[in-house]
């Protein structure tokens, strides 16, 4: 069974992705490879790329942001979803994961639509606002490192334009967040960035 968003026994979960996702086959295989990795805990449920990809066509997104790659599921997922002259700009650290994205964006036909950066992320983001994209982003999909979210968070709120959405990922945290007796530092940075988001004065985010 994929990764699932929910904290739902596996019966139900299974009847509800049996009902209402429905992915590409592209998208099935790369699921199916990503699970073969050691890593694949990283990897979205098949339903949150749905889920997005509903989002950035209601919105009629052109122009998204992601800050984690792994093995390109979201991106796909999201690229799919863009109309033909849509551009999703992907941040990641890894070459080894992100061969298997470009494998498959290829694969889809939508590698022209995915700009792929290969740096720290802050650094790209960084760079963007220097190249004077601020507020050029419909979208943005946050799912890295859980530590710099708050940073991630305030640098693409200045990428995204007035209107526009910004969804991160792992904000329950499997539900360690509401466990006081849960104290590491990602679970502690997960509900720092979950408070000073709620109260922002200046936006929503959509946590999946």
């Amino acid at each position: 069974m994929a990764n699932q968003t929910f904290g739902l026994d596996n019966q139900l979960y299974d009847y509800l992705t049996s009902v209402s996702v429905r992915e590409p086959e592209v998208l099935t295989q790369l699921r199916l490879e990503t699970a073969q990795h050691s890593m694949a805990r990283m990897q979205i449920a098949p339903e949150q790329g749905q889920f997005m990809a509903l989002l950035v066509q209601l919105m009629g997104a052109k122009k998204t942001l992601e800050v984690g790659v792994f093995t390109g599921y979201s991106a796909l997922a999201v690229a799919l979803a863009l109309p033909p002259e849509g551009l999703v700009v992907a941040c990641d650290i890894s070459e080894e994961y992100t061969a298997i994205a470009r494998r498959y964006w290829q694969q889809a036909g939508v590698a022209d639509k995915i700009d792929l950066r290969i740096a720290p992320a802050l650094d790209t983001l960084e760079r963007l606002l220097e190249e004077g994209q601020a507020g050029t982003f419909d979208f943005a999909f946050i799912d890295a490192d859980k530590r710099d979210y708050e940073s991630y968070y305030e640098q693409a709120l200045k990428l995204v334009r007035n209107g526009g959405l910004i969804a991160v990922d792992n904000v329950l945290w499997s539900g360690q967040v509401a466990d006081p007796e849960v104290v590491d530092n990602i679970t502690k940075a997960i509900r720092a960035f979950n408070k000073s988001s709620r109260n922002s004065p200046t936006s929503w985010v959509v946590g999946c």
